[in-house]
């Protein structure tokens, strides 16, 4: 009798590629979050940021302007090289809402990033069409099985490409509206 219970619930549930991937609870990640820019700190950046490798992406420091601020916020996100572009996604751990740093992109889209070789001045812009297909299949490469993460949220997820540029050059307000 206990192996017709315990062949029936095995029937019940969906097969392990079909489950959708376990996240850890909201604070946990951001728990993780913090630690990781903890560390960044207390090493001064000699720890907490690495290179993309073949089957893994690598971390870098992004710093906006905030919409409503105007002052600097950095985060730490995941990319890799898309030849002299970097490439990251605009997810919040996978929650629902838009992370605030894709926000403060949308409403400036210059920025700066430190990665493990050193600064770099950036603009960011959403992936589209072709290229937001070729680079969302190129991140599913890295291990991470991000189209059963980015079925949790009920929007598509932004794929950013950061395009370097002087780090002189800087959009006028009027610019970044037009």
């Amino acid at each position: 009798m206990d192996q017709t219970r315990n062949s029936d619930a095995a029937r019940e549930l969906p097969p392990p590629a079909a489950r959708t991937p376990r996240i850890p609870p909201r604070w946990f990640v951001r728990s993780a979050w913090v630690v990781h820019r903890g560390i960044y700190r207390v090493t001064g950046g000699r720890k907490g940021l690495w290179p993309p490798r073949p089957e893994r992406w690598g971390t870098m420091r992004l710093t906006t302007t905030g919409r409503r601020t105007g002052r600097e916020r950095s985060v730490i996100v995941a990319y890799f090289e898309d030849g002299p572009n970097l490439v990251t996604l605009a997810m919040n751990g996978w929650a629902e809402p838009e992370p605030a740093w894709w926000l403060n992109l949308l409403a400036d889209p210059d920025a700066t990033v430190v990665l493990p070789t050193g600064h770099r001045a950036v603009r960011a812009r959403p992936a589209v069409g072709m290229e937001r297909a070729r680079l969302w299949s190129a991140w599913q490469t890295y291990g991470d099985d991000i189209e059963a993460l980015s079925a949790r949220r009920s929007r598509e997820t932004a794929v950013v490409v950061l395009e370097p540029r002087d780090a002189r050059q800087r959009r006028t307000p009027t610019e970044a509206s037009a």
